[in-house]
């Protein structure tokens, strides 16, 4: 199980990734404003790749529930700079969280590895043609909506059997545009457009998704909130800690987290465990 980027490929057999986020934006619903400074945002990626993040994941555009979109001169003028300064300093994989052509391309060419669009090239028509042209690897990701509706009364007939239905098209009509299949994995997007049980059913049925590799994003997220019955945002650390256990027994490999040294650490007790031969 080979994920290749534009750096090096990774090999996901039997060690998952840890995907550190890095939100370069004053609005992100968890931390918006810590690291819109250059120099705040490349100290905590270098933190973050110390405790064991193998891609940092660079976004600067909020994409929370009721988001307001930016300009694309707002999104360059947050993120290259950062991108700049880490690819100078880093050899660990930086991926640009982004939904606009002209930021992918700019990132891409100052030196980024993934290319993570929350709209599964949706959102602009150049998207598609960006990554086909580069060797980036790609993060095909379930919503339902925009980032503006996505919660406004989300609603399937059967959750996993259609984001499972849109993943495999949306991987489908990016390998028919030149991107190379191996450079593909998907996300089913938990929290995107979707209810607590929306939520818990994708959780639950991640080995559905595994035609290719898996990658999940529920760092504080607010439906770990309502299980957990309080609205404080530290609250959720632990439950989330626990999530990562819960999703590698179920084959997810990439995880994209605010909690890195911790979610590092379930990860490698949960991947020994699971590597135990039998007696």
């Amino acid at each position: 199980m080979i994920w290749e980027t534009a750096r090096r490929p990774l090999d996901l057999s039997t060690k998952g990734v840890i995907m550190g986020i890095l939100n370069v934006t004053p609005d992100s619903f968890s931390d918006g404003g810590k690291f819109l400074d250059a120099g705040a945002a490349v100290s905590q990626a270098l933190k973050m790749a110390e405790e064991g993040a193998e891609i940092i994941d660079v976004g600067g555009e909020s994409t929370r529930p009721g988001a307001v979109s930016i300009s694309t001169e707002e999104e360059l003028r947050r993120v290259l700079p950062v991108i700049r300064e880490l690819r100078k300093r880093t050899e660990t994989l930086i991926s640009i969280d982004t939904s606009k052509a002209e930021v992918a391309r700019a990132a891409i060419e100052e030196g980024v590895d993934i290319l993570n669009d929350v709209t599964a090239f949706r959102g602009d028509v150049g998207m598609l043609k960006v990554a086909a042209e580069s060797t980036v690897g790609v993060v095909i990701m379930h919503m339902q909506g925009t980032p503006q509706t996505m919660q406004q009364n989300p609603h399937y007939e059967d959750v996993t059997e259609e984001v499972g239905n849109f993943l495999r098209q949306k991987t489908a009509a990016a390998v028919a545009s030149g991107v190379i299949l191996n450079r593909i994995v998907v996300d089913p997007g938990i929290g995107f457009g979707k209810t607590l049980a929306h939520n818990l059913r994708l959780l639950q049925s991640l080995e559905a998704f595994a035609e290719r590799p898996v990658l999940v994003g529920y760092s504080r997220k607010s439906f770990i909130g309502k299980l957990i019955g309080t609205d404080a945002m530290e609250e959720r650390f632990w439950p989330g800690v626990a999530l990562t256990a819960c999703c590698r027994t179920r084959g997810v490999r990439i995880f994209r987290t605010h909690e890195v040294k911790a979610d590092f650490e379930a990860l490698r007790m949960t991947e020994a465990i699971l590597e135990v031969p039998a007696l």
